[in-house]
């Protein structure tokens, strides 16, 4: 049972990390086109559908793998890599819900930052993802 809930849990990273590092990109470009344009448009409901149908799907469904896994093998609460990657995952929900906040500012024509402010939140899920994935592998400590 556990490998099954162990395989739900990856797939479900997938989905939310694909999210995670598009949603961003879209911004980039949503940034840099005229408000109420067509192309305007079409970004916020790019935007809308991948956070509400894909990415806040994606995040609940390993939220929930992830503490089932660690309600069969509770043995990873007395891991100290794994107290690191909970406060990681943790930031990563934070980024999440950041960029909700974003989509709801160009969705409401409040974005005002440029396209590099948004390149570098870009980079947030990436550096996450890194330091998530080893210290699930390694477990170097």
């Amino acid at each position: 049972m556990y490998l099954w809930i162990k395989a739900l849990h990856i797939l479900a990273i997938i989905s939310w990390m694909a999210g995670l590092l598009y949603l961003p990109r879209l911004y980039v470009y949503h940034a840099m086109v005229e408000r109420d344009s067509a192309r305007d448009l079409t970004f916020q409901l790019m935007e809308r559908r991948l956070l509400k149908a894909i990415m806040n799907p994606a995040m609940i469904a390993s939220f929930i793998f992830g503490f089932w896994m660690v309600l069969l093998n509770p043995d990873l609460l007395s891991q100290g890599w794994f107290h690191v990657k909970l406060g990681l995952v943790f930031l990563m929900a934070g980024a999440h819900g950041k960029f909700a906040v974003m989509r709801k500012a160009f969705e409401q024509g409040r974005a005002t930052k440029s396209d590099k402010y948004y390149r570098v939140w870009n980079e947030v899920p990436t550096v996450l993802m890194i330091a998530i994935v080893i210290l699930v592998v390694v477990q170097p400590f």
